[in-house]
C-alpha cells in the first residue's frame, strides 16, 4: 500500500488552531463558559427553522439522487473492497460510537418526564413517545446529515479522480481554484477542528460511563485517574487499529464490534420483558412514521416549551458537525458500489442500528420505570445519568457478566470511532491521497497522541464541555458547506451526465 505526503499548511495551521483554541478556551473557561452556552442556545432557538428544513431538505435530494437517473452512477470500476457486512459494520461504528449506548438508556426516560406536544409528564401518552422520539433522532435524518457529505466526497474522489480526500476538494465543483487556495484551506481545517470537538463530546459521554461501570463492578473509586487511564487504554487500541490501516486494522475491529453489539442487544432483548419491547417498538415505529413530518419540522413557538431546540435541533447541529468526518471515512471505503446502493446503505444501516439499540434499551428502561420495578428518574435526579446505566444493567440477569461485557464494547465501540477518526484526520493533512494509497502511519499514529493528550488535558483542568460546545457551534459555517457540497455534486452531475 502506496503512503502519501504530509500537507504541511494544513497539518501545522490544524495543530495550531486546536492548542491555541483549547488553551484560550480553558484558561478563559469561566468567561468563555456562558458566552458559547448563549451562542449555542441562540443557534438552537434563533436557527431552529434553518436546521429543521436543511435537514429534510438532504433527505430528499439524497432520494432524488438514489432513485433518479442519477443512482446507477457506480464510484470507481473496480469491485468493492470490503464486503457488504465489513462495510456497514465500519460506517455504523463511525457514525455512532459509544453514544448508541449512552442514550438509548438515557433518552426514553428524559422523554418520559419532559415529553413534547404539551404532552402531561410521565404518562401513558408520555411513555408512547418515549422510544418514539430516539428512533426519530437517530434514524432517516440524523444518517442523511451524514449521507449527503459521503455521496459528494466518494463522487469527487472516485469519479472525478480528484488527487485528495477533502472537503474542500468535494467542493471544487463550486470553489474552482479555490479549493486549492486559502478558502479551501481553511474549510479543511474548520472540519479537522469540528472532528476533534465532536470527539471530544464522545469521550465526554464514554470516559464517565465505563468510569462508572469499572467504580461498580472492581470497587474502584471514579476519579481523574481512572479517567486518565481508560483514555490512555483506548488510545492503545485506536492507534494500533489505525496504523494496521483499513484493511488489517479498522474493517477487522468494526466487525468484532457489531457482532458484540448484537450480541448484547439480542441478550437484553430475551433477558428482558421480550414482548412488551417487541410491542413497544412497533408502537413506537409507528408513530415515528405517522408524525414523521411534525417531528422534522416542529419548533414550538407559541408554547416555546423549548424541546425541539434542546433535543432535535441540537442533534442535528450536532451530527451536522461531525458528518464531514463520517463524509470522508466513509466514501473512502465504498469504492465500487452504486450511488443508489451508497446512499440506501448508510440511511438503512445507520438507521436500523440505532433502532435496534433504542428498542431493546430504551423499551427495557421505559419497562423498568414505567412499571415501578426500579425508579430511574429518581436515580436520575439524585445520582446522575451515569448511575442510571450501571443500575438499568445490574437489574438484568447475570448482571456482572453483563456489565463487564458492556465494558469491554464500549471500549470497542469508541475505539472504532476514533481509530477512523485518526484515519480521516490523516487523510485530510495528507497533500495528495490516491485510490490504493493511505496516509502515512506515523501520521496516523501522531493525531492518535495528539487526540489522547488533548482529551486527557482538557479532563484534567475540567475544560472539555467548553471546547466540546465551542465544535458544535461550528455547526454553523458547515451549513454553508453543505450547500457548497450540494451545488458542486449537481454542477458534476450535469456535466458529466447531460441530459439527452
Amino acid at each position: 500500500m502506496k503512503k502519501a505526503k504530509v500537507d504541511p499548511f494544513i497539518f501545522w495551521a490544524s495543530i495550531i488552531v486546536i492548542i491555541v483554541s483549547s488553551v484560550l478556551l480553558v484558561i478563559n473557561r469561566e468567561t468563555a463558559e456562558p458566552i458559547l452556552d448563549d451562542i449555542m442556545t441562540g443557534i438552537t432557538f434563533k436557527l431552529d427553522w434553518l436546521f429543521q428544513f436543511m435537514t429534510f431538505a438532504l433527505f430528499i435530494i439524497l432520494a432524488w439522487l438514489a432513485f433518479g437517473r442519477f443512482g446507477k452512477i457506480r464510484l470507481g470500476e473496480e469491485k468493492p473492497e470490503f464486503s457488504t457486512f465489513s462495510w456497514g459494520a465500519m460506517l455504523f461504528c463511525a457514525g455512532m460510537g459509544t453514544s448508541i449506548m449512552f442514550w438509548s438508556i438515557l433518552e426514553p426516560i428524559y422523554y418520559y418526564t419532559a415529553p413534547p406536544f404539551g404532552i402531561e409528564s410521565a404518562s401513558n401518552e408520555a411513555a408512547d413517545w418515549a422510544v418514539t422520539y430516539g428512533l426519530f433522532h437517530w434514524g432517516l435524518s440524523a444518517w442523511a446529515l451524514y449521507a449527503l457529505p459521503t455521496v459528494v466526497i466518494a463522487y469527487s474522489f472516485f469519479v472525478k479522480k480528484q488527487k485528495s480526500l477533502k472537503i474542500s476538494t468535494a467542493c471544487r465543483g463550486v470553489l474552482g481554484k479555490h479549493a486549492d487556495g486559502f478558502i479551501g484551506k481553511s474549510i479543511d481545517v474548520l472540519v479537522i477542528w469540528s472532528l476533534v470537538g465532536g470527539l471530544g463530546t464522545s469521550l465526554g459521554l464514554g470516559v464517565p460511563m465505563v468510569s462508572a461501570v469499572i467504580s461498580d463492578l472492581f470497587g474502584i473509586e471514579q476519579s481523574l485517574g481512572l479517567s486518565i487511564g481508560i483514555i490512555l487504554i483506548w488510545t492503545v487500541i485506536y492507534c494500533a487499529s489505525a496504523y494496521s490501516g483499513l484493511y488489517k486494522g479498522i474493517s477487522k475491529l468494526s466487525n468484532i464490534n457489531v457482532y458484540l453489539a448484537l450480541a448484547l442487544a439480542i441478550f437484553v432483548l430475551f433477558a428482558g420483558p421480550t414482548l412488551f419491547i417487541l410491542s413497544n417498538f412497533t408502537n413506537s415505529f409507528g408513530l415515528m412514521m405517522q408524525n414523521f413530518m411534525q417531528m422534522s419540522f416542529y419548533t414550538d413557538p407559541n408554547g416555546q416549551s423549548g424541546f425541539p431546540q434542546t433535543w432535535t435541533v441540537f442533534y442535528w447541529a450536532w451530527f451536522a458537525a461531525t458528518a464531514p468526518f463520517i463524509g470522508l471515512f466513509v466514501a473512502r471505503i465504498s469504492r465500487g458500489r452504486t450511488l443508489r446502493g451508497l446512499i440506501c446503505s448508510i440511511l438503512l444501516w445507520g438507521s436500523v442500528g440505532s433502532w435496534l439499540y433504542f428498542a431493546v434499551f430504551g423499551g427495557y428502561a421505559l419497562n423498568l420505570e414505567t412499571n415501578g420495578i426500579l425508579s430511574l428518574t429518581d436515580i436520575l435526579t439524585n445520582d446522575g445519568e451515569t448511575a442510571v446505566i450501571v443500575e438499568v444493567l445490574r437489574s438484568l440477569p447475570l448482571s456482572t457478566f453483563v456489565l463487564f461485557f458492556f465494558l469491554i464494547l464500549a471500549f470497542i465501540f469508541l475505539a472504532t470511532s476514533l481509530d477512523s477518526a485518526t484515519y480521516v484526520l490523516s487523510s485530510i493533512a495528507t497533500k495528495e491521497l490516491k485510490d490504493g494509497e493511505e496516509p502515512a502511519r506515523w501520521h496516523r499514529l501522531v493525531w492518535g497522541v495528539i487526540l489522547a493528550a488533548l482529551s486527557i488535558s482538557l479532563l484534567s483542568v475540567g475544560g472539555l464541555r467548553v471546547v466540546q460546545t465551542s465544535a458544535v457551534i461550528v455547526a454553523v459555517p458547515v451549513v454553508i458547506i453543505y450547500l457548497l457540497l450540494t451545488i458542486s455534486l449537481i454542477r458534476w452531475l450535469k456535466t458529466d451526465f447531460p441530459t439527452k
